[in-house]
């Protein structure tokens, strides 16, 4: 299953708190397009790269960027990135669970973060790119914490990737959704000057990160 236009299916993004949606801004009429999707919260730094890590797995209906675990209702991209918000960047990920489980979108998630690292990610700093995994249910809490422990049984490494319970997911503005897509050579400088890939390769070996 190959990604939804984000227009189309933003009304159906679960703009939720725990299940209830939030009254921020969404189309109508999509709401049937996810009935069988489910959904994944993940923070993982900047939610460019996110969005483009899980844009390729198949069996991933769509992402949206946005902001979630803080207290303020529908921040702005400058508020979260100035800080004090106690937001992170996040990305809600569309599966099909009849294609990808979700097992196999959390192995995605840890392939492209560095778990170690709780003062941001990458060239990102502050509480605003920490990593995390923000779960929806219990199922989604046995699967994340099972994950972790495997990691942390078999890497060296610290993990200090925390698993949250899911708050109000807010999507950010419009020009922040695809960003990789609309803009691929800001993007790439970016990525490549943030020094994600290299550091990703550190962590998990040589891979198309």
């Amino acid at each position: 299953m190959r990604r939804f236009a984000f227009t189309v299916l933003l009304g159906a993004m679960l703009v939720l708190s725990a299940g209830a949606p939030s009254p921020a801004r969404t189309p109508t009429g999509a709401a049937a397009m996810a009935d069988t999707l489910e959904v994944a919260t993940f923070a993982g730094g900047c939610f460019w790269c996110v969005e483009e890590a899980f844009d390729e797995v198949e069996g991933v209906a769509a992402t949206v960027s946005g902001y979630t675990g803080g207290d303020i209702a529908d921040p702005s991209y400058r508020q979260v990135s100035e800080g004090g918000t106690g937001h992170y960047e996040a990305v809600n990920v569309f599966f099909d669970p009849d294609v990808v489980s979700y097992a196999e979108v959390l192995e995605t998630f840890w392939r492209n973060v560095d778990p170690t690292d709780g003062g941001g990610q990458f060239c990102d700093r502050g509480d605003q790119y920490r990593s995390a995994i923000f779960v929806r249910n219990s199922p989604q809490r046995a699967l994340a914490e099972a994950s972790r422990r495997e990691l942390e049984d078999t890497r060296s490494f610290p993990i200090v990737t925390e698993i949250l319970p899911a708050t109000t997911f807010w999507p950010a503005e419009e020009y922040h959704q695809d960003y990789y897509r609309k803009n691929p050579v800001r993007y790439r400088f970016y990525k490549f000057n943030c020094g994600r890939k290299a550091r990703l390769e550190e962590v998990w070996g040589a891979a198309d990160h």
